[in-house]
């Protein structure tokens, strides 16, 4: 870096904002997180200690939807403020698609911004909400190094058999394939289960990261083999308002019934999954409380396409060592997981109900044969980990990568 200082990390979604701020010296630790929320209506930015204390808030009235810049202004006038003399040193962005290209975080150019702009048309849903905060911050503070991380890029290993849709070449050859997503969260977990458990880090293991969006990762020596997205975040696992896989003769059943494109999309990222099934939310917290037999069938379904997809993985490891819980319900749902290491029984899995009631680190028992784990997962901190490093590069070599 050219000074030594403090680390924003943004990670951009529909409606919010998430971040963080790192500090650098003399080891890289958490002084801030929080979110800007409700963007297209009443935003509402808070920022919390690691402790939980409120460092700053504001709420804009309702229907007065500031511009972006506006907005994200305040987040930086309160960083500025709360850092003092050292200020930040750099901001780290998640960017949801990196496309076949770009396997490894950069610092953000012209150049690069145009290419991510190219990029829009294999995710126009997130894409421009990633790249709008780039854009401000180059208008607010274009001396501040900026550094495009990569959720697809973690999976840049997957072996092409992995990687390949049954599409005819043409298609193929112009970027329809299998990307993979929620590779910063992977990558995160990959390192922690190095530090904690070596030999099972080197051996086949499932990582399920299961949020609002959920994904299953394949790992191999810690590197992704395998994964359930594909080309789209869509793809895989039932996820709070996302189907997951389908068969597209549905989709074509759709269009043919009059359903618009639009109408599509609405309904497979906004209208399915655990919210569709139940009719109810896509909470998996409000539906373990809720007595409605359509929530049990929702929840039901989860764990299934869970334990399902986990089986296809096993086969593309050659068998499996370890399984690893992370992300908000995969952290904090023992009962999921619970139901998911029932249907992996036949694995010779075993768990240990008090340690997962608990929530404790490791909830197999001992004779298990598959070691199973719970580990928390932060984005942001692999975000200011890239950061870091790219923006610590000399000039000519970040040029030459």
């Amino acid at each position: 870096m050219s000074k030594r200082g403090s680390i924003l990390t943004l990670n951009a979604g529909s409606s919010s904002v998430k971040f963080a701020i790192f500090d650098t010296e003399p080891r890289r630790r958490e002084m801030v997180r929080g979110e800007i929320e409700n963007l297209a209506s009443a935003p509402h930015f808070h920022a919390r200690s690691p402790s939980g204390a409120v460092l700053a808030e504001r709420r804009w009235p309702d229907g007065s939807t500031p511009p972006f810049p506006v907005v994200l202004e305040e987040l930086l006038t309160f960083a500025e403020a709360h850092l003092g003399e050292a200020g930040l040193a750099a901001v780290g962005h998640r960017i949801v698609h990196g496309g076949p290209k770009h396997v490894g975080p950069a610092l953000v150019t012209p150049a690069l911004l145009a290419d991510l702009e190219a990029l829009t048309s294999l995710d126009p849903l997130h894409m421009p909400l990633n790249l709008a905060p780039i854009r401000a911050l180059v208008a607010a503070r274009p001396s501040l190094p900026q550094v495009a991380c990569f959720d697809t890029a973690f999976h840049h290993t997957l072996p092409a058999v992995a990687q390949r849709f049954a599409l005819p070449q043409a298609i193929s050859g112009a970027g329809v394939r299998r990307y993979g997503f929620h590779g910063l969260s992977f990558e995160y977990i990959a390192n922690c289960l190095n530090r904690q458990a070596p030999a099972l880090a080197r051996g086949r293991v499932i990582v399920a990261h299961l949020g609002a969006g959920a994904s299953l990762c394949a790992l191999m020596n810690g590197r992704s083999i395998a994964t359930t997205t594909g080309f789209s975040a869509l793809d895989g696992l039932m996820m709070a308002t996302r189907c997951g896989l389908i068969d597209p003769g549905v989709l074509l059943h759709l269009l043919r019934q009059g359903h618009s494109v639009d109408d599509l999309e609405d309904m497979l990222y906004r209208r399915s999954g655990l919210l569709g099934v139940s009719g109810i939310s896509g909470d998996v917290r409000v539906l373990l409380a809720s007595s409605v037999p359509a929530a049990r069938e929702a929840l039901d379904l989860f764990s299934y396409r869970i334990a399902w997809e986990a089986g296809a993985l096993t086969s593309a490891l050659g068998g499996l060592d370890g399984l690893v819980f992370t992300a908000g319900i995969g952290e904090h749902a023992p009962r999921i997981r619970a139901e998911v290491c029932a249907r992996l029984s036949w694995l010779g899995l075993r768990l240990d109900a008090q340690a997962n009631l608990a929530n404790s680190p490791c909830i197999s028992l001992p004779d298990s044969a598959i070691d199973v784990r719970v580990i928390a997962t932060d984005e942001e901190a692999m975000i200011a980990h890239h950061t870091e490093i790219v923006t610590a590069l000399p000039c000519s070599e970040e040029e030459q990568s």
